[in-house]
């Protein structure tokens, strides 16, 4: 055993042949604070008795015993470590079986020594995403009110410390950034940490209204004041009062609203559609836009005037690809929230989805992902998600879904054309829903409408 270190992992080897344990502890030494068992008892009493970070278990140990049952007592203490199986009888069926135990993964004998430490730096590295997770949400909930927002790159902790600084201000703040980074959740957080918290947070998404219909949701309206206005409206500027109200994508509004937009936050002042009277408001705006609202400016499509009133402070929040490292982060998140939501047991993805994750680029940052965890709970059929249960964008394996995905819907051809691959997926999600129509739509992301048409087309049966 090394000598004890507190920058050091703790690694425990359960192995019944002395020469195979004397040999990892030679390789390991120095890298681990390691600890040697023979055997699932005293490997357990050790778990027990102070906390591990990485157990390595041969399948087969003497008397009888599994590493498998090892792993799965292991995984009911309160501090679980992250197992890796060791095993000479190396088949997809051992594996399956040792991810629904809770292994993280397994390596096959004759061990190779630096493919063994590969897997085990992983496996660690998923052990401090997942500490590195709670730790941060729990330490932004208790002392800053962001906890909501998920990351710990250099970009996001710099905008934490700028959200701290002007929440408490009164100042208009405009958050730019792509679709899908989460600038809601921003304008969320400053109202949370600011002065206006008792009051109420009113979004109001610019781009889904048309002129007049923006006009009546930001000011209100008179009964009678135009057709369909069948009693008096206040709007979403007085429902703010005293609290924040958030416009996303602003850089979508009509040059006539600008014009009204501009005078109440000027004289914070409001009139209803057909009313001469002006209503005092105090509200703290905060714009959000996905757009170059001063490209839009130089344009003449936006209003300089304006743009001046809110962009008073700016936040910018970079794309998801800009800040990879939050991506661990972030999948544990979302795949605590959705497992939870759904009442499924997935403990983690597997080493390759993560990996694929990774990879890819991310054009619809924050809410892809999010949606694409989703997807995985929803297909994940073991304890772990894998490249096949993530979206086959994601994965790029498009265009062999019959290796990727359930064949039970589909053949063994090593290659699918469109339509193909189309109705492997429409049956696979049809088997995961038990032919609910409404939810294997949800999973493939269309319509029932057009499930009910594609069912017609392929000649399939819910």
């Amino acid at each position: 055993m090394s000598e004890l270190t507190d920058n050091l992992p703790v690694l425990l080897v359960v192995e019944d042949e002395k020469n195979t344990r004397d040999g990892l502890r030679r390789y390991f030494d120095g890298k681990y604070d390691i600890y040697l068992a023979p055997d699932t008892d005293s490997a357990f009493n050790l778990l027990e008795s102070q906390p591990v970070d990485l157990l390595l278990t041969d399948l087969r140990l003497t008397g009888g015993t599994e590493g498998l049952d090892l792993i799965k007592r292991a995984q009911a203490l309160p501090h679980a470590p992250v197992c890796v199986l060791m095993t000479a009888y190396g088949s997809e069926k051992v594996a399956v079986e040792a991810m629904k135990r809770g292994a993280y993964d397994y390596i096959t004998k004759p061990l190779d020594l630096e493919k063994l430490e590969v897997v085990l730096n992983r496996a660690l590295r998923s052990r401090k995403v997942e500490t590195e997770n709670r730790h941060l949400r729990q330490e932004l909930d208790k002392k800053f009110g962001l906890e909501k927002l998920i990351g710990n790159s250099p970009a996001m902790v710099d905008i934490y410390d700028r959200v701290r600084q002007v929440a408490p201000t009164h100042a208009a703040v405009l958050v730019e950034g792509e679709s899908g980074t989460g600038k809601e959740l921003i304008a969320q957080s400053l109202h949370r940490l600011s002065t206006r918290a008792q009051g109420r947070f009113v979004p109001v998404h610019c781009a889904a209204l048309s002129p007049q219909l923006l006009e009546s949701e930001l000011f209100g309206h008179e009964k009678g004041s135009f057709t369909g206005a069948t009693e008096r409206r206040v709007g979403r500027f007085e429902e703010a009062n005293h609290g924040t109200l958030f416009l996303d994508e602003i850089g979508e509004i009509d040059p006539a609203i600008q014009v009204k937009l501009l005078r109440a936050l000027g004289e914070r002042t409001v009139q209803r559609v057909g009313s001469n009277h002006s209503i005092q408001v105090d509200v703290r705006v905060v714009a959000a836009t996905n757009k170059d609202l001063e490209g839009l400016v130089r344009e003449g499509k936006f209003r300089d005037d304006l743009f001046y009133r809110l962009d008073v402070v700016r936040i910018d929040l970079p794309p998801l690809r800009a800040r990879r490292e939050d991506i661990p982060l972030l999948t544990n998140a979302f795949l605590t929230e959705f497992a939870r939501q759904n009442n499924r047991k997935i403990v983690g993805l597997t080493p390759d989805a993560q990996e694929a994750l990774a990879r890819y680029d991310w054009p619809g940052n924050v809410r892809e992902l999010r949606a694409a965890i989703e997807h995985g709970v929803a297909l994940c059929r073991g304890e772990r998600i894998g490249v096949r249960d993530l979206p086959p964008r994601i994965t790029g394996q498009s265009s062999n879904s019959s290796t990727s995905h359930p064949s039970g819907a589909g053949g063994t051809r090593g290659s699918l054309n469109l339509e193909e691959m189309e109705r492997t997926f429409i049956q696979a999600s049809l088997q995961q829903t038990e032919g609910n129509i409404t939810e294997a739509a949800k999973l493939l992301g269309i319509s029932r409408r057009t499930l009910h048409r594609k069912l017609k087309t392929y000649r399939l049966s819910a």
